[in-house]
Formats: structure tokens, C-alpha cells, sequence
């Protein structure tokens, strides 16, 4: 049944891709005229088949449709109320049809290890962080976009966006945000534009008002920043699941010494996500390095003074190191398993169309992969926005292997509690960079 009905999904998407791709002349015969398939949510008939017009790929998934259209949806719990909208809209752009959507709740940091415990029970369409991507194709999680119905997701989102929902050269998800990564958030009535530029002045500031800067330096994600900032790399191999990493190379003692001083003065503080969502709140942090899902804890604790900025730099062996950062996006897939794949893949559009996108910005402030919606006014003017923009130039892609997060949180806790052991650095590297490059099992 399963091969049936992938290999009749590959019969409807080869169409729709040369329609898309060619324009769809009239001349074109229609998708499946002589066959009956069981793609894309109910028996076709061939009389239904030929009724349809050949460039309207969406109206051959109508006609194709006899039976309800059942599908499940797995969203973040904090896009639970806009994806409930979403839906309803799209259920009443096809009057037509019926439709039994069920939306349940999963965060896109977990999604992967979620549908890889069983991918053929996982949601038809689901949330995901692009850097779980190369794991979901391996496991053959992810169906391609191998068709377009209503836009062209390569062509209407930014560059990056597309860059991280594309393996080996095959597209195989919809981006839908491209605000995944981190910046400096600051309260301006602490610190002049000029201050945030150093994060050794931001301390020397936030001090001197007995106020914190905040970073969460015990995870790999974060750490990250100081070494490839000053030019040590951590990169993906090309089997998809080790690493190379040179934090243990040559001079890369001294950024663990930076690390160590910076927060041996007590003003950088060592605080998860959570916990520095609460000190922002009380008062206590007046400066974090963070993401956009916490712009509105930042502007509700310092109103007209909320600004952000891209990260600062700091100091190694008396040189300027500019910090990097991770990139990130927030893709949506369709599970290859799904009954109804078709309907599946223009749900999945219709999630991460501009409209959609515009509609995330505006509710949570999410920023937009969409071109068009990125290059607004709203966007642009907003703080949390910019500031990743303006990071964008030192940020890379979020491409590691499941080994690297364990050591790097290991090496964070000590350098951000000062090496209370007295470790010797190179060996507290070394140990860490043997961790993070080791084979997986």
C-alpha cells in the first residue's frame, strides 16, 4: 500500500513540478488522466482526472479528493493559538473539501526525536530547527518538495533560509522563520551605543551600576561564539554525523582564559534561559545575549530603553575578537509516510506563505524567511530583527554532529565557573575537542 502510494505521489509531483517549471501550457495533458490513483487524500477517478486543468496543480489535488482529507499537525505550544488560526483559514479556502486537521504540540528543538522514534506514526506536517535536518533525511523523515502549488518556496524566501532547508541539493522543507539564532539585547539607559560595541566595556558599565550582563555560557550553542569568533572552527563532516573541531588548536588556551576572566569579574553571569528571563524581569540583568522569543520579556522590563544590537567583542591576548554566532531557521516538513501527502505539502506551503509569515511576525514577532515580508518597514524597524541582521555577517549555519553538545556544555560549566579545578587549559580542551570528534556509536 505504502509503495503504491508513493509511487503514485511521484506521478502527481513529477507532473506538478514540470507544470510549475514550464508554465503549464494548455497543451499539457492533466495530471494522472489515465489511471487511478490513491495520492493525495482519496481515489481519483479518471473522469474527475480530466476535468481539471493541467496548469492548476492544486485544483487536480481537488478533484483528486473523494474522501476526507485527515492529516496531523505538530507546532511549537507557543504557536499553538496562530496555527489554530492558520488552519481554519485554510480549511475555508477549500470549501469543497473535508478536512479532519488535528494540531497537537511539539517544540521544534525536539521535533526530530520525536519522529525519529517512529516515523510512520509522526505528524503528516510538523515544526522543526534546520539543524535536525540532515538527521531527518538520512532517516527518510522528509518528503522533498518535489512540487509547487501555490508558490515557489526557493525562489520567495532569503537565501539562507533555503540554504538550510536544502541537502545534497534537494529542497526538503518550507522555511518559516529566519530569527533562530542569538544577539545582545541592552537596556539603553545603562549603556551608550558605543558601550555595547565591547563586551569588555559592557562590564565595566553594568558594574559600575551594579547590574548584570547575561549569557548562557554552559551550552555548546553559545559557547560557540568565542571560539569561532576567534577563528577556531567547529564544522559538520561530510558522513553527516562527526566533527572536526580546532578549539584545541594553537592559541585557543587564550580564549579559555578570556572565558574564565570574564566571568571571574562577577558582572558576566552564567544564566539558562529561564533563569535570565526572570532576572531581566526583576532588574538584575540590564544586558543578555539571547534570541527573538525573548524580545518581549526585554521590552517589557526596560520599555522605551529596549534596544539590541549584533554581539560585542572581546578580548584575547589584548587583541579584538569579534563574537560569532550560530544561524538559524525554523523549517516545516511533511512526513513521506503521510496518507495524504499532497494535501500535506500545500498545507505546508500555506503555513510559510508571505501571508502566513506576516501573520507570525505580527503575533510573536517572529522574523520572517520571506523576502518580501523581511524587506517591510515593520520588520526592519524592529530591534530584535535588526540586531540579527546585523549579526547575519558573523553568524554561520548550525550544521554539528550529537557529540558536540555534551562536551561543549561540560567545557562551558567549568570555564564559566572559573576552572575551580585548576584543569590545565590545553587539557581541558583537548578532553573537550576529543568528546565533540569522537565516532558516533
Amino acid at each position: 500500500m505504502k509503495k503504491k502510494l508513493l509511487a503514485s505521489l511521484l506521478t502527481v509531483s513529477m507532473v506538478a513540478a514540470m507544470l510549475t517549471g514550464c508554465g503549464g501550457s494548455k497543451e499539457e495533458a492533466p495530471a494522472n488522466t489515465t489511471e487511478t490513483t490513491e495520492a493525495a487524500g482519496g481515489a481519483e477517478s479518471t473522469d474527475a482526472a480530466e476535468s481539471t486543468d493541467a496548469a492548476d496543480p492544486v485544483a487536480n489535488l481537488i478533484a483528486a479528493t473523494t474522501d476526507t482529507v485527515a492529516l496531523t499537525v505538530w507546532a511549537s505550544e507557543e504557536d499553538q493559538t496562530l496555527t489554530t488560526e492558520l488552519l481554519e483559514k485554510f480549511k475555508a479556502q477549500y470549501p469543497d473539501v473535508t478536512f479532519d486537521i488535528k494540531l497537537g504540540s511539539e517544540s521544534e528543538s525536539t521535533a526530530k526525536d520525536t519522529i525519529l522514534a517512529d516515523v510512520e506514526a509522526a505528524a503528516d506536517v510538523f515544526a522543526f530547527a534546520d539543524d535536525q535536518i540532515n538527521e531527518l533525511v538520512a532517516a527518510g523523515a522528509l518528503q522533498p518538495v518535489s512540487a509547487t502549488y501555490t508558490y515557489d518556496v526557493a525562489g520567495e524566501n532569503v537565501a539562507g533560509a533555503v540554504e538550510a532547508a536544502t541537502v545534497n541539493g534537494t529542497l526538503y522543507a518550507y522555511p518559516m522563520t529566519a530569527d533562530n539564532g542569538y544577539f545582545m539585547f541592552y537596556d539603553a539607559s545603562v549603556f551608550t551605543e558605543d558601550d555595547v560595541q565591547s563586551l569588555e566595556k559592557m562590564i565595566e558599565v553594568a558594574g559600575a551600576a551594579g547590574k548584570k550582563v547575561a549569557m548562557d555560557i554552559s551550552n555548546g550553542w553559545y559557547i560557540y561564539s568565542f571560539f569561532q569568533g576567534a577563528g577556531y572552527d567547529l564544522t559538520l563532516n561530510d558522513d553527516g554525523v562527526t566533527n572536526s573541531c580546532s578549539w584545541n588548536a594553537a592559541g585557543a588556551t587564550d580564549v579559555a582564559q578570556a572565558i574564565i576572566d570574564l566571568c571571574g569579574t562577577g558582572v558576566l553571569v552564567d544564566l539558562g534561559d529561564e533563569e535570565m528571563a526572570t532576572a531581566i524581569a526583576e532588574g538584575t540583568v540590564v544586558a543578555a545575549v539571547n534570541g527573538t522569543w525573548r524580545a518581549e520579556t526585554a521590552s517589557d522590563a526596560w520599555g522605551e530603553n529596549y534596544a539590541a544590537t549584533k554581539l560585542p567583542t572581546f578580548e584575547v591576548a589584548e587583541e579584538a575578537k569579534q563574537m560569532s554566532s550560530y544561524s538559524g531557521y525554523k523549517l516545516i516538513g511533511v512526513n513521506p509516510y503521510s496518507a495524504n501527502v499532497g494535501w500535506s505539502m500545500l498545507l505546508a506551503e500555506y503555513l510559510t506563505n508571505a501571508d502566513s509569515q506576516a501573520a507570525r511576525f505580527e503575533a510573536r514577532g517572529l522574523g520572517p524567511a520571506n523576502s518580501t515580508v523581511a524587506a517591510s518597514s515593520a520588520v526592519q524597524e524592529n530591534p530584535a530583527i535588526a540586531a540579527l541582521a546585523a549579526q547575519a555577517a558573523y553568524a554561520t549555519p548550525q550544521r554539528v554532529g550529537g557529540n558536540f553538545w555534551t562536551p561543549a556544555e561540560t567545557l562551558g560549566q567549568i570555564l564559566a565557573s572559573g576552572n575551580p579545578d585548576g584543569t590545565d587549559l590545553q587539557t581541558l580542551l583537548d578532553t573537550a575537542v576529543e568528546g565533540i570528534t569522537a565516532p558516533v556509536q
